[in-house]
């Protein structure tokens, strides 16, 4: 007996048998980075810190000699103003972004 072969798993035993020369070309590993921190935190994370750069802003504007400065919209953080019910939607949450406009009453041909 040459070998024990209880399951067909062992390879033959001789020491100058080279297996099949036909070997399959195999792509590169594709490699897929690990983040620290996962999509949803880094999109509450960008959310964050532009209301913060927002925010300073609009304390800038709010000291400055600006008229009309709208008040900022709700946090995304503050979850009391997002509450809602089992099958409702959640409250569309406003881009602080998008509340940078002139006031209506602003007319730049008064000012030179």
């Amino acid at each position: 007996m040459d070998k024990i072969d209880t399951q067909g798993m062992s390879g033959p035993v001789d020491p100058n048998y080279k297996g099949k020369s036909n070997s399959q070309p195999h792509k590169p590993w594709l490699v897929t980075p690990h983040r620290l921190f996962t999509e949803t935190y880094a999109k509450e994370m960008k959310i964050l810190i532009n209301e913060v750069l927002d925010e300073r802003e609009h304390k800038k504007k709010l000291k400055g000699a600006y008229d009309n400065v709208k008040p900022l919209p709700p946090s995304y953080f503050d979850t009391k103003h997002f509450q809602y019910y089992v099958g409702e939607e959640e409250p569309p949450y406003q881009d602080w972004s998008g509340d940078i406009e002139l006031s209506s009453d602003y007319n730049p041909g008064y000012y030179q």
